[in-house]
């Protein structure tokens, strides 16, 4: 097997290419790059994957080595076994496989912008790996062990799936897969505030993959491993900051954003923070593109 796999051009993200990365943890991640210049890896949340970028990431990649994988267990992305104690899906072991697959591609050092799950996996990269990351944009998260802590009426409500897929397998598993179209649609126009952010060619693309019951797992997986063992490891590691400057971008118009003073969230995470809302919901990049790449631009501009 070939340690990366051609498999053609994007159609949905202009000027970049898709191929299959195989990690030397045994991982494959679907990956699709494009551009030139200084690495930068783009990290997607939930229930999206990678073409979430595809407003942006053309724009990123006439400056930048543009990076945006699937995560494990999303997207076209490997979805391992998991285990009782869902270590398969900590942020620990998803941001391992992206410094192996920045390693597989030859790059040692690099950029991150994490929005949702991908901030998460984001936050544990720059804990764990602080040479290899140079600066950080997370967008629209506090920290979870900081949501977690501050839970309340208002926050239970609004991020009911926090509290709904940790709930022990098959029960959220059967209950989404009843009708993943109808969860689907629901989650998105929930968090998204902008009509149309997501057209229905890019809703049926994440529903292709959302609707595999392997996926559907994954995700359950990914949020029953926030909600235990990755509360393990923050409690652990409490003393660490994030090294690398981090910029925080949320949305003015969304559930962290007005249950949260998200700076301040972040400030005894990192030494360096700075960040502001947007005028839009859970995902500036696909509801307000031009106006988040001016906000992402002149910072990475600065550090790299």
């Amino acid at each position: 097997m070939q340690a990366i796999e051609e498999i053609g051009a994007s159609p949905f993200i202009s000027g970049f290419t898709l191929q299959d990365v195989h990690l030397d943890n045994g991982i494959t991640l679907r990956v699709a790059s494009g551009g030139e210049g200084p690495p930068l890896v783009l990290l997607h949340g939930h229930p999206q994957n990678h073409v979430t970028w595809r407003k942006v990431a053309p724009i990123l990649a006439k400056a930048y080595r543009v990076i945006l994988p699937d995560l494990r267990g999303y997207g076209d992305s490997d979805k391992p076994v998991s285990d009782a104690q869902h270590r398969p899906y900590s942020k620990r072991l998803m941001a391992q496989d992206i410094v192996l697959l920045m390693a597989r591609l030859g790059h040692a050092r690099f950029a991150l912008i994490g929005h949702d799950r991908g901030g998460r996996v984001g936050h544990r990269l720059a804990l764990d790996y602080p040479q290899q990351v140079t600066c950080c944009t997370f967008i629209d998260i506090a920290p979870t062990a900081t949501m977690y802590a501050r839970t309340d009426q208002a926050f239970a409500t609004r991020y009911f799936w926090w509290f709904f897929l940790i709930q022990p397998s098959p029960l959220p598993e059967t209950m989404i897969g009843h009708d993943p179209a109808f969860f689907l649609r629901k989650h998105i126009d929930g968090q998204l505030k902008t009509p149309g952010a997501t057209s229905e060619a890019v809703f049926n693309e994440y529903l292709r993959c959302y609707q595999r019951p392997e996926m559907i797992h994954a995700v359950c997986e990914d949020y029953r491993a926030a909600a235990t063992i990755d509360l393990q490891d923050d409690a652990q590691d409490a003393d660490k900051r994030i090294q690398c400057p981090l910029q925080l971008l949320w949305g003015g118009q969304g559930t962290v954003g007005n249950l949260y003073d998200v700076v301040e969230t972040w400030r005894d995470k990192a030494i360096s923070v700075s960040g502001e809302a947007l005028p839009c919901g859970h995902s500036p990049q696909e509801e307000i593109p031009d106006l988040f790449l001016q906000k992402v631009q002149p910072f990475l501009k600065k550090v790299l």
